[in-house]
């Protein structure tokens, strides 16, 4: 069954390029060319698989969409944006978006994350079953879940993913690049300190104290090391 896309972009000749675009690439399109049409539908409707969304809307902040729709489901969101200052697409990502594109852009490379954050969401390796114990924290692939003394801890599928593949190689320092290539599984060009935020995030969700990480640490100069040994 084709992949269910909501575009919220109020530009009709750019929605309907994307929906055209994208709909000739499997998908069914259906577009909102505002944020609260967009939340509507997101209500009224059968689950999306992804929205794609402006950030620029003529009705309301395209952050505050995203800040809604995080408050209702984890349907993966990524962010096209006009907006040149990188405090905007680091807002959109700790309210949860999964990825950003600034425009203009190139239609493959839409396409290109957008099968990347679905592929993350719905992973089909021999590791999505894997379970993972440390200590207090269990990840928990099949299920995409983590909990933390059982108590599930909430993430967006890109932040799930960027920790399994942390734990995955825990002991293992890996790089910033290292770490978008294997979390997007595309060479894409990407917002370098957008890892920094998402790891900011997970912090916050599974480390006691998130200012004095014991689990996931940062290595000056390196990247990230997930830490193996778990209270």
């Amino acid at each position: 069954m084709a992949e269910r896309v909501l575009v919220v972009e109020d530009d009709s000749r750019l929605a309907e390029m994307l929906s055209e675009y994208l709909g000739q690439a499997g998908f069914r399109i259906t577009v909102a060319a505002a944020g609260a049409a967009a939340l509507r539908r997101l209500t009224a409707e059968p689950p999306y698989d992804a929205v794609v969304l402006d950030l620029m809307l003529p009705d309301m902040d395209g952050l505050d969409v995203c800040r809604e729709i995080r408050t209702r489901s984890d349907t993966p969101v990524l962010m096209l944006t006009a907006r040149g200052d990188a405090i905007d697409r680091i807002i959109g990502l700790e309210l949860g978006a999964d990825d950003y594109l600034p425009k203009p852009f190139e239609p493959r490379e839409l396409l290109a994350r957008l099968r990347a954050v679905l592929r993350r969401r719905f992973p089909a390796s021999a590791a999505a079953h894997a379970l993972l114990h440390f200590g207090r924290l269990d990840i928990d692939a099949a299920a995409r879940a983590v909990l933390l003394d059982g108590v599930r801890r909430e993430l967006t599928s890109y932040q799930f993913d960027l920790l399994l593949v942390l734990a995955e190689n825990a002991g293992r320092v890996l790089s910033r690049e290292a770490l978008m290539d294997k979390v997007k599984g595309e060479q894409l060009e990407a917002f370098d300190r957008s890892i920094d935020v998402h790891v900011s995030r997970i912090r916050a969700a599974i480390e006691d104290d998130p200012k004095k990480p014991r689990r996931v640490i940062t290595v000056r100069g390196a990247g990230y090391v997930f830490a193996k040994a778990q209270d």
